[in-house]
């Protein structure tokens, strides 16, 4: 299932106002038919698979309270798939269709700030019968421009049905990294 299938300049990014955000939701060629309300596009082909975007006035990690409720904090495009799977290289594909190849290469020239899970954490998942806690693989990267969040949550089989990435201010990724890191 894949959705994009024009290309647009990015003009809503983390750090724009929700009337910028919104009108450039409404206007993208790969996200109009799907939007739910302002700042949210749902699309699905069958019960199997869905893609969803989400611009969100908050920072992305755990639920932190901001005082300007008019700018966008972050942007997240996420994956179900059970037919195809999802993998690191589609979320990217995506992030390319999405923002175009500005944000593209500044998520490709990104420092790697954090990959998941190390050794350690997935033989402490085993000990102590967390799953999840090895399922879920993810990195973090610094851009010059825009921070990144990418993840998947692979099943028992190896096989991501699950991923998003998320497109955030900078000024949010210590954040984010620690609340990771304390999983």
């Amino acid at each position: 299932m894949y959705f994009f299938l024009f290309t647009s300049t990015a003009k809503a990014l983390p750090g724009e106002k929700t009337e910028t955000v919104a009108a450039w939701i409404n206007a993208h060629p790969t996200l109009r038919p799907g939007v739910i309300d302002r700042l949210r596009v749902r699309k699905s082909e069958t019960a199997a698979q869905e893609f969803t975007f989400k611009a969100s006035i908050l920072p992305p990690g755990e639920l932190t309270l901001v005082k300007n409720k008019g700018t966008i904090r972050h942007e997240r495009l996420a994956f179900y798939d059970q037919i195809n799977g999802v993998t690191f290289n589609r979320l990217q594909e995506s992030l390319r269709v999405i923002y175009g190849l500005a944000v593209y290469q500044d998520y490709q020239r990104a420092r790697l700030v954090y990959d998941y899970p190390a050794p350690e954490t997935v033989d402490l998942a085993r000990r102590q019968d967390r799953p999840l806690l090895a399922a879920q693989e993810g990195q973090l990267l610094l851009g010059e421009r825009y921070a990144y969040w990418m993840e998947v949550t692979n099943t028992e089989s190896g096989k991501a049905f699950y991923g998003h990435l998320t497109i955030f201010q900078k000024e949010y990724l210590d954040k984010l990294e620690t609340q990771l890191r304390d999983r």
